[in-house]
């Protein structure tokens, strides 16, 4: 079996960040989102793995390579243009060739893996075996009709949705997909929806197979979920120190990086910080994920994301559910207690009176 991972899109809900950055490269818990999709792949036994990738596609490789990093073997799949997930599938035949393989949004984070999802394909072998999740908000998700046990539509993103069962972005195929995807029609928003092949699935009678998601399920799409995300991950997190406290209160669990140095400071676990940053005369709250090269000096924040080379300085009340991106500075002009939030993209200053 092999894996396919789609690392396309524009990221618009994302943006101001997205502007700079592929949005699976956004860290949660200090590390990129596509890495978790990575890992899910090594976890369940797949060795060749193809990305498929849009605008970002230098960033995309720079950061994975070669895959060695996961013992895998990675092959690169430009999409031109933003056509839609079956699209995506579509322009991987040539990869895939004959083997069944794992569809995987490269935006998505499921805390089990895919393993047990593997398993189940391969015990019953069906020509398709979509994961299905339980939300409070279909109308944003492909939605499934199930019916005694069996799949009855997919319908993409309804108004009135009728059921609360999500399509979660994960999907096992054999190449009878690429046959569904060749008889589709754009859909109105001009893209090639995998729901319509799933569903030219079902009515050409191939079998179709679902699985529950067991645990927590994440479309990192939109800044909130990315925050909520961060907050799940940092749940598990497994206190590792290697940089140099000096002089701080710490209650909880927190992982420091190697040439970081926490010095007069007050942290809540969980907290994840990376390397060769500075925290000094500040309070870092619980659920906060400070990347390397930051500092934070006389500030308090929580809750929140710092991606790599920012700096918070000096500033007059608390940050808390905030994104903040690359090389950001944070200063303060003048003393005004306050509750902050931002999503801020990359390269940013802001001085606050």
């Amino acid at each position: 079996m092999k894996g396919l991972i789609l690392s396309g899109g524009k990221g618009t809900r994302l943006r101001p960040i997205t502007h700079t950055f592929a949005k699976q490269l956004i860290p949660v818990a200090n590390k990129p989102i596509l890495f978790y999709a990575l890992e899910a792949m090594q976890e369940a036994g797949i060795k060749e793995v193809g990305i498929v990738t849009g605008d970002t596609w230098k960033e995309i490789k720079e950061a994975v390579g070669d895959g060695k990093m996961w013992n895998l073997n990675i092959t690169y799949i430009h999409q031109e243009a933003p056509l839609g997930i079956a699209h995506a599938a579509l322009i991987s035949e040539e990869f895939i060739g004959k083997e069944p393989f794992v569809m995987y949004l490269g935006d998505n984070i499921l805390k089990e893996g895919i393993k047990r999802f593997v398993k189940e394909f391969e015990e019953n072998l069906p020509d398709a075996q979509i994961f299905v999740s339980e939300v409070p908000n279909p109308g944003d998700f492909g939605v499934v009709i199930i019916k005694n046990g069996k799949i009855l539509k997919l319908i993409e993103k309804p108004k009135k949705p009728p059921t609360n069962l999500a399509l979660v972005g994960v999907y096992i195929f054999n190449h009878n997909i690429f046959k569904a995807i060749k008889n589709l029609k754009p859909s109105w928003r001009g893209e090639y929806e995998i729901t319509d092949a799933i569903n030219w699935l079902l009515k050409n009678g191939y079998k179709v197979n679902y699985l529950k998601v067991k645990g927590w399920w994440k479309d990192t799409g939109k800044p909130r979920d990315l925050i909520e995300v961060n907050r799940i991950l940092l749940e598990d997190l497994s206190e590792n120190i290697k940089g140099k406290i000096k002089n701080c209160k710490i209650i909880g669990k927190i992982s420091v990086g190697e040439n970081t140095i926490l010095e007069n400071s007050h942290l809540r676990g969980p907290i994840i910080i990376g390397k060769n940053c500075l925290i000094k005369d500040s309070y870092i709250g619980p659920f906060t994920s400070i990347n390397d090269r930051c500092e934070i000096i006389k500030s308090e924040i929580e809750d929140s994301i710092i991606m790599e080379g920012s700096k918070i300085i000096e500033v007059e009340g608390r940050i808390e559910e905030s994104i903040i991106g690359r090389e950001v500075i944070i200063k303060r002009e003048n003393l005004k207690r306050k509750v902050i939030k931002f999503v801020i993209g990359d390269h940013s200053i802001i001085n606050l009176e």
